[in-house]
Order: structure tokens, then C-alpha cells, then sequence
């Protein structure tokens, strides 16, 4: 996919659980949108480092950075590192994420913990490390009519109940008063948060539901749109959130989920 090389021109951006997936294909679209690009991963380093590598052969600026977002040091010495390279930050891509499902009963503490820390208290703890910096620096005009961008990537079951999925559905519903709630704060402050909910999108994590015709014709009578989103679909919300083409888009959710929040099982009358 490639954007105009000017839309994110001079900025400076950071996607966590950028080694694969969603989070690589927004970390690549920002660099080919101008933007360079801080690409973290947890335990990828060969496959995070490829992406700096193609990023670099484009002409983009990209580095990586281990750390593990539901660790406050780790975060810290992130942005550390981040400033301490780029001099500042002006985009967080709050991707990281994991899945650790059992049935309601049979869910152990650690597997509620490891969900709640990664997918709800990494995207605080990394938002607040940005924003800290935003507000520090204050808008730069040449560069964006925001002094920064915060997006989330949450999921259709922030809305959507998941039974099986308890942590996985109750980090998502916390992403979206979480995003809410800094974007209410910080919006007088020039600082812009939003979400991105992705519905059914073809990843590594999911591949089981959409890799034979059988799965996948059964996860499409989920799909109004009848068509199994693609990271590009998401990365193309992120490119658009990120740039001053959505300045007055501020504390809300984008869905990109084909449909499946409009309940296509209503659609013969229930």
C-alpha cells in the first residue's frame, strides 16, 4: 500500500507488537506515509528487524525496540530510547495485544492477568509515556496541527459480548472508556486519541478461523460485507487517524469490521 510520502512528513511514530500482523502493517503504511517509524516487538527481533530493514530500503527511517508494554520500566526506557533517537514523538500506535482463552470457570488468574496487563494496562502505560512528551512539546505547526496522535487498536468485542473470551472481551471493553476518557482530558491540550476496532481481519493469531473454505464460509455469516478483512484495511484507518486529515476526529472509535457489529443475524427479521 502506498500513501503520499508528505501526508505524515517530519513525524515521528511508535507502533507496539509491530513484528507481525495488524501492528507491522500499520507500522509499514506510516513509514510509506513519511512517518518514521519505531517499530517494538516482544520476542520477534528477526522479524521486526526485516521490517526496519524494507522500511530503510524504501527510503523510510525505522528502528526496533524489545519491551514488553505491560512492564512500566520496559515502557519507560522505550520512550527513552525513542526520544533519545528521534528527538521526540508525535504518533503511538497502541497495538500490542494477546489472546490466552478458556471457558469462564476454567480461567486461571494468570490467564486474566496476562490479557488485562498486555492489552489494557501496556496501551495506559505507553499513552501516558506519550502524552507525557506531547505535552511537554506542544503543537509544532510545521509539522501537525496536533501535538499528538493516540490510537488504539481495540476489537468488535468491545461492543460484541465473546463467551469464551472473558479477559480477551473485557480489555477491549476497558480500551474504549480508557481512550475516552485521555481523549476528554487531553483534547484541550491539542491532543488527539481515538480507536480503531478491527472486526475479523486475516492474521497469524487467527488463521484457524479463515485458513480452509469451510472456516472461513462460517466466519462470513458473521460478515455483512461477506469478505474477510485484510491489514491493509486497518492500516489504511491508521494512516488516515494519524493525519491532520481527521484534526476534528477526537475520542471516538472507527470500526472496520465489514459489519459484524450490525448483527447480520437480524437480517432475516432474527
Amino acid at each position: 500500500m502506498s500513501y503520499s510520502p508528505y501526508l505524515l512528513k517530519g513525524q515521528k511514530a511508535l507502533v507496539t507488537g509491530a513484528s507481525s500482523g495488524i501492528g507491522e502493517g500499520i507500522a509499514r503504511s506510516l513509514a510509506s506515509a513519511g512517518a518514521a517509524v519505531v517499530v517494538n516487538y516482544h520476542s520477534q527481533a528477526q522479524e521486526a528487524q526485516k521490517i526496519v530493514d524494507d522500511i530503510k530500503a524504501a527510503n523510510g527511517e525505522a528502528f526496533a525496540i524489545q519491551a514488553d508494554v505491560s512492564n512500566e520500566d520496559e515502557v519507560k526506557a522505550m520512550f527513552s530510547q525513542t526520544l533519545k533517537h528521534f528527538g521526540t514523538i508525535d504518533i503511538l500506535v497502541n497495538n500490542a495485544g494477546v489472546q490466552k482463552d478458556a471457558p469462564f470457570v476454567d480461567m486461571s488468574l494468570n490467564q486474566w492477568n496476562t490479557v488485562i496487563g498486555i492489552n489494557l494496562t501496556g496501551q495506559f502505560l505507553c499513552a501516558r509515556e506519550a502524552a507525557k512528551e506531547f505535552l511537554r512539546r506542544g503543537v509544532q505547526p510545521q509539522i501537525s496541527s496536533a501535538a499528538g496522535k493516540i490510537i488504539y487498536i481495540s476489537s468488535v468485542h468491545e461492543v460484541i459480548p465473546w463467551a469464551g473470551h472473558v479477559n480477551y472481551a473485557a480489555s477491549k471493553g476497558g480500551i474504549n472508556m480508557l481512550m475516552k476518557s485521555i481523549a476528554q482530558e487531553l483534547a484541550p491540550h491539542k491532543i488527539r486519541v481515538n480507536s480503531i476496532a478491527p472486526g475479523a481481519i486475516k492474521t497469524p493469531i487467527n488463521k484457524s478461523a479463515w485458513d480452509t473454505p469451510q472456516a472461513e464460509a462460517k466466519l462470513l455469516e458473521l460478515i455483512p460485507a461477506k469478505r474477510v478483512g485484510n491489514v491493509e484495511d486497518i492500516a489504511k484507518a491508521a494512516v488516515w487517524l494519524a493525519s491532520d486529515e481527521s484534526d476534528y476526529v477526537n475520542g471516538t472509535t472507527l470500526f472496520v469490521d465489514g459489519g459484524m457489529t450490525l448483527y447480520p443475524g437480524f437480517a432475516d427479521n432474527g
